[in-house]
């Protein structure tokens, strides 16, 4: 896999974890929901990923975006 698809399938756990705690747990779980919305929005115009740079530091193969 590449870091791309791991970045992606990450924010898409991350998203699916958090509006099953917001439904079972709190509402205010749907702010790691807008969080991780706000990150992938400022990433596809700044390139800059937190998780991709890390994934790059382990040797993961690097894909089209990052």
């Amino acid at each position: 896999m590449s870091i791309d698809r791991i970045v992606m399938a990450f924010a898409g756990a991350v998203v699916l974890v958090s509006v099953t705690l917001a439904h079972f747990v709190s509402p205010w779980w749907l702010l790691l929901t807008g969080f991780v919305g706000l990150n992938l929005f400022q990433a596809a115009f700044t390139g800059f990923c937190p998780l991709a740079m890390i994934l790059k530091r382990f040797g993961v193969r690097p894909g089209a975006a990052f």
